[in-house]
């Protein structure tokens, strides 16, 4: 019997179990960050990820920016972000995202973005130019990146280690047997190939895994192992959830306990530090990934 991931239409959905409730975005700091990315004419994957933790992040004052534009060249199955022809570079949004920082008076920020395919350097200038702006207005605010494969481009990924943010991620997403239908114009192995690069430029390196699609459990682990085997000090394990009936379907809703068996089986790896569990996104509690999280 296959285990392979299918669509919604083709699978009833799976009623989602209790450990997984979040509470509704409430509070006077999510209103401040809310009118702040509404004024400074932002995007933020919180919301183009329809993530389950915008409500505590944004009510902490921070957020995760999404430059780059609203709309993706690529159209991995699990994502809520558009797919489509992106708007032309807003040669401004450095400086936006970086004024939005200062006045969110954010500690440590997380820049993400869409993938630019469309473009030659994929969006690694706006990117260069992106973290320069923030360190210029920011000088203390720590600073991670989760950037996109850019196909592999070594001089596109060399501007990301040139600029040196604090913590460099770059998500592998899934196991390698289930990369071509997850992550379809993505290659597991040149995701691998990008996080020994930016190990090799001295960056500090993170990725992340969705559980629920159909991998197993020796699969999870082998993913982790390849991590580890190509220079990468930080993991994220999330469940993930299906963003709409156009996207994947969810396989498997996994307990908490094997969340914290994974993370068990991280650090036993030689991880540096290993955040698991159901509601784990990239960016959540990432400031505490500038450092060691072994035996935490």
């Amino acid at each position: 019997m296959s285990c392979t991931p299918t669509l919604s239409e083709e699978k009833p959905r799976i009623k989602k179990p209790d450990w997984l409730r979040v509470k509704l975005p409430i509070g006077e700091n999510y209103k401040h960050v809310r009118g702040l990315v509404d004024t400074h004419k932002l995007h933020t994957i919180c919301e183009s990820g329809n993530c389950p933790n915008m409500g505590e992040c944004w009510g902490e004052g921070t957020a995760t920016f999404m430059i780059l534009g609203n709309t993706c060249t690529r159209s991995c199955g699990f994502c809520a972000v558009s797919t489509g022809r992106p708007d032309p570079i807003d040669w401004d949004e450095p400086q936006r995202v970086a004024e939005a920082i200062f006045l969110m008076k954010v500690k440590h920020a997380v820049l993400t973005s869409v993938d630019r395919d469309e473009i030659p350097d994929g969006g690694s200038i706006i990117w260069a130019n992106t973290i320069k702006a923030v360190r210029a207005l920011n000088p203390q605010t720590t600073l991670e990146t989760l950037i996109p494969d850019f196909k592999g481009d070594k001089q596109n990924i060399q501007r990301i280690i040139d600029v040196a943010p604090d913590v460099v991620s770059h998500n592998i997403e899934t196991t390698e047997r289930l990369t071509r239908q997850v992550r379809i114009q993505a290659k597991y192995h040149r995701s691998m190939e990008v996080i020994r690069t930016l190990k090799q430029g001295g960056m500090r390196t993170k990725s992340g895994i969705m559980l629920g699609l159909g991998e197993t459990k020796a699969e999870v682990i082998q993913t982790m192992q390849d991590l580890y085997d190509n220079g990468c000090d930080v993991i994220t394990i999330g469940q993930y959830l299906q963003p709409s009936l156009k996207h994947l379907a969810v396989v498997r809703f996994v307990h908490p306990d094997e969340f914290a068996e994974y993370k068990q089986i991280g650090y036993d790896i030689g991880l540096d530090h290993v955040e698991s569990g159901p509601l784990v996104r990239s960016s959540y509690h990432s400031e505490k990934h500038l450092y060691s999280g072994r035996g935490l």
